[in-house]
């Protein structure tokens, strides 16, 4: 019996010891065959993986082309927009209204083309409060001026200049309001201190920055502002922007704070317009070529000028580090007047009869912003009898004898446009060509 109970407990080890080893046995075959399988698919899987991580390093390389996508922003300056008693004559229709429609017919389509367009308003708004409309020296315009403004496609208006102040503070206020009303933009004056001294415009994903200033005059009260010989009141002081050539670090010291703001704000470009130089001289002043340099060193990359009432040169500045460099446009000229060759003493030669449509194009994208265009072209103011008397039509010049080809003026004054546009030409080609073979845009005047 014990034999047997031996016999019978060997067997049963032998087969747990086979048992056991056909497990081991088998559950090395499944990991060789899992192995296996996942050999063979691992470079599918690997592949996969790739594929996957490329698709999404593409779509992120998408994602970032379109959050640095190029993008374009063109603005148009013009100049002076002054309305002198002949041209109030002229405008006024039977029912006693304004109509100053004719200035802009011509220029409109330009304006509206243009991402940004601005002109200098060189009158007020002052209102029949602030008396009777009229022109020189004290200019109240009717607010019908700002409906054909509107209308033109202008949309920023610069508004400290020397006149700023004809029609006293309330005439001050009233044009801002007026402005406000009608839903354009300005910016040099104020209506309260709450608003804004300055400009900092989005374009196209493109932030301009915009300033405007005037130049002061002496008077006899000191530490009191004088435009225009006028003493204005203290009130007044922060609502015009304005800096004195006896105090011209003050301004500097303030320019630099602007721009410095405008920075922070995140302006990509900036842009001042400066009211000064002598009236009717055709080149720059000494504290125009100081002030502009000053500006250009401190970072400002594009000055535009207004106050001769005569277009002066284009020049490309560099800064004194030798790190930029500044487009100026020592001045604009006349949008338009009345101020004509016969009628001009002082000025005789004809040039205030002349403008110009001043253009350039900024270019963003993931290398930054740069300026990538630049134009200029010539204007003149046509005058002609017309509703109650005179009208006024303001003609951009593409070519010289647009007068007779393109609009169809009669020969004398497709003549007086011709030389309009060659005495443009003589002014401004040489720093304009230079400036625009700086940036590598198309010539315009060869």
């Amino acid at each position: 019996m014990a034999n047997k109970r031996s016999k019978r407990q060997k067997a049963i080890v032998r087969r747990r010891i086979f048992l056991s080893c056909c497990v081991v046995l088998i559950a090395a075959v499944v990991a060789l065959v899992v192995f296996s399988v996942n050999s063979l698919l691992s470079p599918d899987r690997e592949s996969e993986n790739e594929s996957s991580g490329q698709s999404s390093i593409l779509s992120s390389s998408e994602n970032s082309s379109e959050t640095v996508k190029e993008t374009t922003a063109t603005v148009l300056s013009t100049g002076d927009i002054m309305v002198h008693s002949t041209q109030l004559d002229g405008a006024k229709t039977s029912s006693g209204d304004y109509d100053f429609s004719a200035f802009f017919k011509e220029t409109a389509s330009y304006f509206a083309a243009a991402d940004l367009s601005v002109a200098n308003l060189e009158v007020t708004f002052g209102g029949t409060e602030s008396g009777s409309y009229g022109g020189y020296p004290v200019f109240n315009t009717p607010d019908s001026l700002a409906d054909a403004i509107k209308a033109s496609g202008l949309s920023l208006l610069i508004t400290s200049n020397n006149h700023s102040y004809d029609t006293g503070l309330f005439g001050l206020k009233r044009t801002a309001q007026v402005l406000k009303q009608k839903g354009i933009e300005f910016t040099g004056t104020r209506e309260t201190e709450s608003d804004p001294a300055y400009l900092v415009k989005e374009i196209n994903g493109i932030k301009i920055g915009i300033a405007d200033y005037t130049y002061e005059t002496t008077g006899q009260t000191p530490g009191r502002k004088y435009l225009n010989g006028a003493i204005i009141a203290e009130e007044a002081n922060n609502l015009i922007n304005s800096f004195s050539y006896e105090h011209i670090d003050d301004f500097y010291a303030d320019a630099a704070e602007v721009i410095t703001g405008m920075k922070e704000a995140g302006a990509d470009y900036v842009v001042f317009y400066m009211h000064w130089g002598n009236e009717y001289q055709t080149s720059p002043n000494t504290w125009q070529k100081t002030i502009a340099q000053k500006l250009s060193n401190l970072g400002v990359n594009m000055i535009i000028g207004s106050h001769p009432h005569v277009i002066q040169p284009v020049e490309l500045i560099h800064s004194e580090d030798g790190e930029s460099t500044t487009v100026c446009l020592y001045s604009t000229g006349n949008y338009v007047s009345n101020q004509r060759q016969e009628l001009m003493d002082s000025c005789p030669s004809g040039h205030t009869e002349d403008g110009l449509l001043f253009s350039f194009t900024l270019t963003k994208n993931a290398d930054g912003t740069v300026l990538s265009d630049l134009d200029l072209i010539p204007t003149w103011v046509n005058k002609y009898r017309g509703g109650s008397g005179y009208q006024y039509t303001v003609y951009p010049l593409e070519n010289p004898d647009d007068g007779s080809t393109k609009y169809s003026l009669d020969s004398t004054a497709a003549a007086k446009a011709k030389k309009s546009y060659e005495r443009t030409k003589e002014i401004v080609a040489a720093g304009l060509t230079e400036c625009q073979q700086a940036i590598g845009c198309e010539i315009t005047f060869k």
